[in-house]
């Protein structure tokens, strides 16, 4: 081994934690994983296995409640923040006091008190925010930002953006802890973060206002009026849920399982709830307008029970317009589990067929398809190992897209006007919400 290995601790060891732990053991040349931390004994206890099986040194373990004395006594040189997002601001202040770097599984916070917290505590350290915002990685975003700057389409004016999950990505949001809003923000937080975060990089802009409405249509106590609900609490060992094509069987998932049905013992916490179990407090349905200094506006849209998934956005400019759809799969067929087992989304592309369609319509002229190759429908759409290489092997990256707290903060922002919008039926702005 030349030189002395970079340290990491991670903390949050649920099934996200994976793709860290692998990148950090597969570079031991020059990577060290020193200490894991996490609220349950077992979920630790399975990467350790993992680690132990890779022929890797074992890190130290610790409870999340002993975090500062993991740092006092394992002396990492990067915090990698993969536990629940509403407490991704502990973590992160505690490393930025150490002057620490930290990596943070996006959403940065959840609240705008937070945010203004870490963005203080990081002008005051010597040590750095990284969010993993993976979706700046792939290769068709790339394309976009690249033509977009190119002036393909001239200055742009408005974007549309419509994301759909289906009943399989979307449905897994409310069966286990991000059901609950006070923990993840909701979809507008934890899953639009990436969408606006797209937004702002591809426009280079922040977002200052947003108006929004929201409701949940679907999922929860909906399903008994729609006649979806099995009227069962969760999956296992319930008659009910075998043939449920809203159940997530984690028998079958050897990830699942270890990570949360054997862990069950320790916390008592649930993964396979049934969906249309009562106590969400979250959104299915929404929908937003964000304005951005720049001038553009943003009409949103994200739907997590649709039927098939992937997305549609659109720029209109002064000399034409820009589309691009992605269909990640056509349909849901709850028979095909993929690689993964049971029927969830991961890291696997999923089993059903899937497309995209990049086209630019120029003022008077043809529309121009653009091919940028084979789209890679797994891993975020090959997002995920390009920005690993920027994180863990100092890959150069041209698009500088090794997003920062501040692009974190600016994620964060129109998902929480959003909220409040929907909260008080009218428009927030940004600034009433993140006090600096």
């Amino acid at each position: 081994m030349s030189g002395t290995p970079h340290r990491y601790a991670l903390v949050g060891t649920g099934s996200r934690a994976k793709m860290y732990v692998d990148a950090v053991i597969e570079r031991s040349d020059k990577a060290q994983l020193v200490a894991l931390a996490d609220t349950n004994p077992h979920r630790i206890g399975v990467h350790l296995a993992a680690i132990e099986e890779a022929g890797a040194p074992a890190p130290a373990a610790y409870a999340a409640a002993d975090f500062e004395r993991l740092l006092d006594e394992t002396k990492p040189d990067t915090v990698i923040v993969t536990c629940v997002d509403a407490h991704h601001h502990e973590y992160i202040l505690a490393a930025l006091a150490r002057d620490l770097d930290v990596i943070c599984e996006k959403p940065l916070t959840t609240t705008g008190e937070h945010a203004a917290q870490i963005l203080a505590a990081e002008e005051r350290s010597a040590g750095k925010v990284t969010v993993t915002f993976n979706y700046r990685y792939n290769p068709l975003h790339e394309k976009v930002a690249d033509l977009l700057r190119e002036g393909a389409v001239g200055e742009i004016v408005s974007v549309g953006f419509d994301w759909l999950l289906d009943t399989r990505h979307g449905a897994d949001y409310f069966r286990r802890w991000h059901r609950l809003a006070d923990k993840s923000g909701g979809l507008l937080v934890h899953k639009s973060g990436h969408h606006f975060d797209l937004v702002n990089w591809w426009l280079d802009a922040a977002p200052i206002q947003a108006f929004a409405k929201g409701k949940l249509a679907f999922y929860g106590e909906n399903g008994e009026r729609h006649g979806h609900d099995r009227g069962y609490a969760r999956v296992a060992g319930s008659e009910s849920a075998a043939d449920d094509p809203f159940a997530l069987h984690m028998a079958e998932n050897a990830q699942l399982k270890a990570l949360y049905l054997d862990a069950e013992g320790e916390d008592g916490y649930i993964r396979d709830q049934n969906v249309f179990a009562p106590g969400v407090t979250i959104y299915d349905d929404m929908m937003a307008l964000v304005d951005y200094d720049s001038g553009v506006t943003l009409s949103y849209r994200l739907t997590a029970y649709s039927p098939w998934e992937g997305y549609r956005v659109h720029f209109n400019g002064t000399q034409g317009r820009l589309e691009l759809l992605v269909v990640e799969n056509d349909h849901v067929n709850p028979a095909l589990k993929g690689p993964n087992g049971a029927s969830v989304h991961g890291t696997h592309a999923a089993p059903e067929e899937g497309w995209y369609e990049l086209t630019v319509h120029p003022f008077w002229t043809k529309p121009t398809k653009i091919d940028v190759g084979e789209y890679q429908r797994h891993g975020h759409g090959g997002g995920d190992q390009r920005m690993l290489a920027v994180l863990f092997d100092g890959a150069t990256d041209p698009h500088n897209r090794s997003a920062t707290a501040r692009d974190g903060v600016n994620a964060l922002a129109a998902g929480l006007a959003s909220n409040a919008s929907i909260a008080t039926g009218q428009a927030v702005a940004v600034a009433d919400l993140i006090k600096q």
